[in-house]
């Protein structure tokens, strides 16, 4: 055919001797796979050893080996809805500014395997789970896999619902370490867990929302029906309670135990208001977006973090 600027003849190969996109291989599929299942987010599941620390049971070998697997088993589980979820929503993402890039939607692995992958994790999770574990936390473990499903498939886009669900996610995490070693459960550590992750997740949806008020798209559809005071006014509740269940939780171990010179567990309160306070400045400036990053990138609150260890480490070696 002519070239429209020159009036030359050009050669126009076939379509069937066009290039074609390579495909990926099976080291570039099995990598997509893997950073599917979102390996920075599996720091999350170390929630499963908070009841065990909080107990003064992480002393012995057979404890740590436990919790190790239990935490192997919440991270497969935890995988295995990333890879539903992405697999679910990849036309979707392929729209989105920085969700085009997740593997899935880019098209470097394919739906079909991201489904049958998540299915074998979260399969061969509950299985294990019952097999090496009690039944009670085989039964919280497919409890988790069925609520995050459903969190993907239509919880997700219900107002309040899905940020119940998420906080729940995070609480089972916490439950699931004690359960796995038969450890009595306070109600005021649940409460405090549940509120707090309440507070970072509130917290994590309001920096989206304002954040989407300078930008064209939203990173969620759902926080479109949000408002930004709506859910300052949820992050501000969950803090409060928050605070108030681990205030009840320190003193009703009483006061000073025998042996030891200063009330820890009464003092480390001081230190948790102030990691508090101190997420609570990010969470009002609408930069509370990845907790992860918040938590591992301030130097301030790190510092207040290990203060906060250090005075409760002392209270769990008096008990």
């Amino acid at each position: 055919m002519p070239d429209p600027t020159t009036g030359t003849a050009v050669l126009v190969p076939p379509a069937a001797a066009r290039p074609v996109p390579a495909r990926p291989g099976a080291l570039a599929v099995a990598r997509g796979v893997v950073r599917t299942a979102r390996p920075r987010q599996w720091v999350k599941n170390a929630l499963v050893v908070a009841a065990p620390v909080a107990a003064g049971q992480l002393v012995s070998w057979p404890v740590g080996g436990r919790l190790a697997l239990v935490f192997a088993l919440f991270t497969a589980a935890a995988s295995a809805v990333y890879l539903v979820n992405d697999a679910r929503d990849a036309a979707a993402d392929r729209a989105h500014p920085v969700k085009r890039h997740r593997p899935v939607a880019a098209g470097l692995v394919p739906v079909p395997l991201a489904y049958v992958t998540g299915a074998l994790l979260g399969l061969g999770a509950a299985v294990a789970s019952a097999l090496v574990c009690n039944a009670m936390t085989a039964l919280l473990l497919t409890a988790y896999l069925v609520m995050q499903l459903a969190y993907c498939v239509r919880l997700k886009h219900v107002l309040v619902v899905d940020l119940a669900v998420v906080s729940t996610g995070f609480l089972m995490r916490a439950m699931i370490g004690g359960i796995a070693l038969g450890i009595p459960l306070s109600r005021w550590f649940l409460i405090t867990t549940g509120f707090g992750a309440l507070f970072m997740v509130a917290a994590k949806r309001y920096s989206e929302a304002v954040q989407m008020e300078d930008a064209q798209g939203a990173t969620r559809a759902l926080l479109t029906q949000y408002t930004t005071g709506y859910l300052r006014f949820v992050w501000q509740l969950a803090a409060g309670v928050a605070v108030l269940g681990y205030c009840l939780w320190a003193l009703e171990s009483g006061g000073v135990a025998n042996g030891s010179l200063l009330p820890w567990r009464q003092l480390s309160v001081v230190a948790f208001i102030l990691a508090v306070l101190r997420y609570a400045v990010f969470a009002d400036r609408g930069t509370a977006g990845e907790p992860e990053d918040v938590v591992l990138r301030d130097r301030p609150l790190a510092v207040i973090g290990l203060v906060w260890a250090a005075m409760y480490g002392m209270a769990v070696v008096d008990l």
